[in-house]
């Protein structure tokens, strides 16, 4: 195992699949001569040259279609999108192309690109650099939506991306590219389905992606020392398809669930989990499902104002004890 940051975890995924097919290309906003806003992309261009290692004109539809389009033509594109926050400028490109061609085609075209961008709500980078866009791309029919909460499933996710045939967003978050964890130095590929528990336990279920994983587990961690509640944090990875099976087993486990999230909770993430809870799980419940997410503000730049608008561990303890009557 090596101990590495999920920047380079990314880069070496790059640089493993364009070793592995001269037809992955990777595209984006100084991600070349540069080496990326976030380093993902860093010794490429050297390496693999100006053809296959894309530096792109600020102009997200035109370069995000372009790849879509070379993408039918049997290129597996790497585009990123230096922040979330601009992929509104691709919406077209990605939701009415990438999406739905294989469906408007009857199957004779399909769109094999992944779009990669990092999002989420770093350090006082004002309200139209704060975005968190995951629910608006998980409801997309036709895109795989996948986000990572460390460095492993950042390698392997990206490496199953490029070898899938169908268009995947992978939701990456701007505070995690430093993070560092253990990576196979073996090549490893992560299903692009499914979730994960990343801690057992038996008396309330944790469900978070990317950041809010680790705020769970930081609660966790908190719950059992001060009040002996033990709790299971459940990685929702696969934000589409969402994994259905894993979220009743858990909850068929635990009897109650807290679901946290960046985001603001309008039409979310923590909105389609507890859907499928009381859909699928009403008589499993002792408790009635929980969200812990953001204000429903725009996110402030003082940074006062920036961390009061957004949940951290200390929330979700105060959800579970609130839950719990203590």
């Amino acid at each position: 195992m090596a101990d590495i940051m999920m920047w380079e975890a990314i880069m070496r995924a790059h640089d493993e699949e364009m070793a592995n097919d001269p037809m992955v290309i990777a595209m984006g906003e100084d991600i070349g001569v540069v080496g990326g806003t976030y380093k993902a992309t860093m010794g490429l261009y050297d390496k693999y040259g100006e053809q296959r290692v894309i530096d792109t004109p600020i102009s997200e539809n035109g370069y995000t279609g372009l790849g879509i389009g070379a993408s039918f033509l049997g290129v597996r594109p790497i585009i990123e999108i230096m922040s979330v926050n601009f992929a509104w400028l691709a919406m077209d490109q990605i939701f009415n192309t990438a999406a739905k061609v294989r469906y408007m085609s009857g199957g004779q075209l399909q769109a094999p690109v992944v779009i990669r961008s990092p999002g989420g709500t770093a350090h006082q980078l004002g309200s139209q650099h704060s975005a968190r866009m995951e629910k608006v791309f998980m409801g997309v029919a036709g895109l795989r939506v996948v986000t990572p909460s460390n460095p492993r499933q950042a390698y392997g996710l990206l490496k199953s991306a490029v070898r899938c045939n169908d268009p995947v967003f992978i939701n990456e978050h701007e505070l995690m590219y430093n993070m560092r964890g253990d990576v196979s130095e073996e090549e490893y590929f992560h299903p692009l389905e499914g979730s994960e528990v990343a801690r057992e336990g038996k008396d309330v279920t944790l469900f978070g992606y990317n950041i809010s994983v680790h705020w769970c587990l930081k609660a966790a961690g908190l719950l059992s020392k001060h009040h002996g509640i033990e709790a299971e944090v459940v990685d929702l990875f696969a934000l589409s398809p969402l994994d259905r099976e894993g979220i009743r087993n858990s909850v068929s486990k635990t009897h109650r669930a807290v679901i946290v999230e960046e985001a603001e909770p309008a039409v979310g993430v923590g909105a389609e989990v507890m859907a499928i809870i009381n859909e699928e799980c009403f008589f499993e419940l002792d408790a009635a499902p929980v969200r812990v997410s953001a204000l429903n503000v725009p996110i402030p730049y003082n940074h006062a104002m920036e961390k009061a608008a957004l949940p951290d561990e200390n929330d979700v303890v105060q959800a579970v004890r609130n839950m719990f009557g203590i």
